[in-house]
C-alpha cells in the first residue's frame, strides 16, 4: 500500500527519537486510520523491533515477543516466566543499543494479562529511562488506550513523553489519493470518508458508480460488512449500537427521534450514545452559540462517512442487494445521492473556512459549527468572541447556480441569532457547487465572499 501524508505524525516520533534520552509514545486511533503504516514508515530506515499483538493465550504472546527481541540482537532465545522477566530481559538489550521498540495492538495484550501496565511501569521507571531508545504502545481500541495507558488510574499516567491520536484524513489530505476532479471528489470522499483503507480500496480509473458496486454492493467485497466487523471487535452485543446507528444516519438525530425510532428508552439510550461517542462512531453537536454542557437541543450524527453511507443505503438493503445489486444502486443510492453529498459538503465547506481563515481570505473565528433554532438553520457559524465578529456561511450542492434569494434568506435568517451585541460586526459567505448567477456578485458589498467550485478548490 502507498504511503500517504502523515508527514506531522512522522515528524513528531523522529524529533523524538532524534533528541537525546528515551522516550514512551502513544499511538492510537480508530481502526483503518493507518496506525500500523504509520509505525512501519517511522521504523523503515532505524534499528527497531516490531512486534504485532494477537487475540491468542498470554504464554504465546510473550514467548513471541521474547523471540522477537532475541532475533533482533541475534541472541539465543532466553526461557522467560513472565512479563517482568521479558521486559527485564528487553532492557539488559536496550542498554547495548538505541532502538526503538514498537508494540503493536497493545490492547489484546492488555486483555490477557490486566497487570501489564503496572510490568511497563516499572520497565520505563527502572530501565528505559536509562537508555537512548523509544517505547511505542499503539491500539485500536480507543477505550483501552485512554483507560490503560492514558488514563489517569493507570500505573502508566504521566510516564509518556508524547501521544498522537491518528485521525482520518481531512477532505484536504484525501485529495491526494482521490484522483477525481472537484465535485467527483466530493462524492467520492462522502461515500469514502478519509479512513486510508477505504480510500485506497477505490480504483480512481473507474467512476464512483463502479467502485460503489464493485467494492461496496458486492457481498463478498470487504466493506459489504465492515463496519459489523468493526462492531464486533469492539462490542460483545451489537445489535442496538446498529439500530441506533442506523436511526441517526436515516436522518434521526435527536434523542426522542432515535428513542422512537429504535425503540430504546432514553436512560438506556444515553448509555449507548456515550459508548458510541467513546468509540469514535457519533458526534454529538449543539448550536454553535450554545453550550456545550448546558444545551439541551443536541444532534447526533455518524462521525465517519463511509459509516453514514453504509448505514444509509447498504444495511436497510441487504437482503436486496444479495438478490439485486444493481437494482438497489440504480433504485435507491443513485436518486438520493446528492442529498446525502449536500450534508458532506458543508462539512468540507467547514473546512474551507478555516483554511481561509488561515490565509487571512476571511477574518479570524475561534469556533466554527452549524446553528439552528426552531425551524431556523445555517450550515455554517463562525464566532469571534474577542472582537464580537460573527460568520454567517451557507452551502449549496444543487444542480443549478445560486441566485440572490439565497443573500437575502441568509441575511433575514442571521438577523435572528442572538449573539453579541447590536453594533457587532458581521460577515458573509455562500459555497456553490454550480456557481452564481449573473449579477449576484454585485448585489453583495465586500462582507461576503463567493465560492464556487474552483474557488473551493484552491483553498482545498
Amino acid at each position: 500500500m502507498t504511503f500517504y501524508d502523515r508527514a506531522e505524525e512522522l515528524n513528531a516520533l523522529n524529533t523524538a527519537f532524534e533528541s537525546p534520552g528515551h522516550d514512551f509514545y502513544v499511538v492510537y486511533g480508530r481502526r483503518r486510520v493507518g496506525k500500523t503504516e504509520l509505525l512501519k514508515e517511522f521504523c523503515a530506515d532505524r534499528p527497531h523491533i516490531y512486534f504485532l499483538a494477537a487475540q491468542e493465550a498470554e504464554d504465546r504472546q510473550r514467548e513471541k515477543f521474547v523471540e522477537k527481541v532475541a532475533d533482533h540482537f541475534d541472541d539465543r532465545v532466553p526461557r522467560i516466566d513472565g512479563w517482568d522477566q521479558a521486559l527485564d530481559y528487553l532492557g539488559e538489550k536496550l542498554a547495548t543499543e538505541r532502538v526503538v521498540v514498537a508494540v503493536d495492538e497493545f490492547p489484546y495484550l492488555v486483555e490477557e494479562n490486566g497487570s501489564l501496565p503496572s510490568y511497563l511501569q516499572s520497565f520505563v521507571d527502572e530501565q528505559l529511562q536509562e537508555t537512548e531508545s523509544m517505547l511505542v504502545l499503539c491500539g485500536s481500541s480507543v477505550s483501552t488506550m485512554e483507560s490503560e495507558v492514558l488514563g489517569h488510574e493507570s500505573p502508566l499516567h504521566g510516564r509518556r513523553t508524547g501521544q498522537i491520536d491518528v485521525q482520518p484524513f481531512s477532505f484536504r489530505q484525501s485529495r491526494a489519493v482521490i484522483d477525481y476532479d472537484l465535485a467527483n471528489t466530493i462524492r467520492s470522499f462522502a461515500v469514502t470518508g478519509g479512513t486510508p483503507m477505504y480510500l485506497t480500496l477505490f480504483d480512481y480509473d473507474h467512476p464512483l458508480a463502479k467502485n460503489i458496486r464493485a467494492q461496496i454492493l458486492s457481498p463478498t467485497a470487504v466493506l459489504y460488512n465492515e463496519p459489523e466487523f468493526l462492531l464486533r471487535t469492539e462490542l460483545r452485543n451489537p445489535a442496538r449500537y446498529m439500530s441506533i446507528l442506523e436511526a441517526v444516519a436515516t436522518g434521526h438525530t435527536t434523542p426522542n427521534e432515535i428513542s422512537g425510532v429504535t425503540g430504546i428508552d432514553s436512560g438506556p439510550l444515553s448509555k449507548y450514545l456515550q459508548t458510541l461517542r467513546r468509540l469514535r462512531l457519533i458526534d454529538r453537536e449543539v448550536p454553535v452559540t450554545a453550550s456545550a454542557k448546558q444545551s439541551k437541543r443536541s444532534r447526533y450524527h455518524v462521525a465517519d462517512e463511509f459509516l453514514r453511507f453504509w448505514f444509509r443505503f447498504v444495511e436497510p438493503n441487504r437482503s436486496s442487494i444479495q438478490e439485486a445489486p444493481e437494482v438497489v444502486y440504480d433504485g435507491t443510492i443513485e436518486p438520493n445521492l446528492p442529498d446525502y453529498v449536500a450534508t458532506t459538503f458543508e462539512d468540507v465547506c467547514r473546512e474551507a473556512v478555516w483554511e481561509a481563515i488561515r490565509r487571512g481570505h476571511l477574518e479570524s473565528y475561534s469556533e466554527v459549527g452549524r446553528w439552528w433554532y426552531g425551524e431556523d438553520e445555517i450550515d455554517i457559524v463562525g464566532l469571534a468572541p474577542d472582537t464580537d465578529r460573527i460568520l454567517f456561511a451557507e452551502c449549496k450542492w444543487t444542480s443549478e447556480p445560486v441566485g440572490p434569494g439565497l443573500v437575502s434568506q441568509l441575511r433575514e435568517k442571521a438577523e435572528r441569532v442572538r449573539w453579541g451585541p447590536d453594533t457587532r460586526e458581521e460577515e458573509f459567505a455562500l459555497f456553490s457547487k454550480r456557481g452564481f448567477v449573473d449579477g449576484v456578485a454585485d448585489d453583495v458589498d465586500e462582507n461576503w465572499s463567493l465560492y464556487g467550485l474552483s474557488e473551493l478548490s484552491g483553498l482545498l
